[in-house]
């Protein structure tokens, strides 16, 4: 799989979703935490324009908080008009840029998970390719870099998806669609109600 083809897809799938919401749905809350659904789309082209040099000086104004600096310059970005984001999405969905020391697994993994940070609370389904899936969660209960999954999360479980070849782990199960365990191993408590298996209780307990 062509990895940087897949994210270009995905940024291009990305930008005609927001492009078909209502005012009133791009305000809606997203699944991420004090961010609407436009938020979120800044985010996702926050590092395609915010050089590595600005994002180290906010960083340092930050105290070296990274987080606190990505919520800088995505509010900064935030800023912008859903036509602007959407045009960015378009003109740079084959920007080949990856966070230092990540591979391309890194974005894309951002857009799969930002896009159900999107698409969930509206109720918008959508058609991912199993294998982009598949990547993804492979990459996050392998080698993915601190942050993407919540410390000891996975420990003692194993997920199981039903909708297509994926499985992870030893232990109890958790079983349910690709998209579901994709919510809960980044720690997204929405996507429990999608899932079954003895692991449930334990995850919703750690998810608490």
């Amino acid at each position: 799989m062509d990895t940087f083809a897949e994210i270009a897809d995905e940024r291009r799938a990305l930008a005609d979703l927001l492009s078909g919401l209502t005012s009133e749905q791009r305000a809606a809350p997203s699944l991420c935490e004090s961010w609407t659904v436009h938020d979120v789309a800044a985010h996702l082209i926050m590092p395609l324009e915010v050089g590595m040099a600005k994002f180290a000086l906010t960083a340092l104004l930050c105290r070296g908080d990274f987080d606190r600096a990505n919520v800088r310059l995505t509010r900064e970005q935030a800023r912008r008009p859903i036509d602007e984001i959407t045009t960015v999405l378009r003109a740079k969905a084959g920007s080949r840029f990856t966070p230092p020391g990540s591979g391309p697994e890194a974005p894309l993994t951002d857009l799969l998970v930002h896009g159900l940070d999107i698409r969930h609370p509206l109720r918008l389904a959508r058609d991912v390719p199993p294998e982009r899936l598949r990547t993804v969660l492979g990459y996050l209960t392998g080698r993915a870099p601190r942050g993407f999954v919540p410390r000891n999360l996975l420990d003692r479980l194993r997920f199981e998806a039903d909708d297509l070849d994926w499985a992870h782990g030893r232990g109890a199960t958790v079983r349910g669609p690709a998209e579901g365990l994709l919510l809960v191993i980044t720690g997204r408590a929405a996507g429990l109600d999608q899932l079954s298996g003895d692991g449930v209780p334990i995850l919703r307990e750690r998810l608490s």
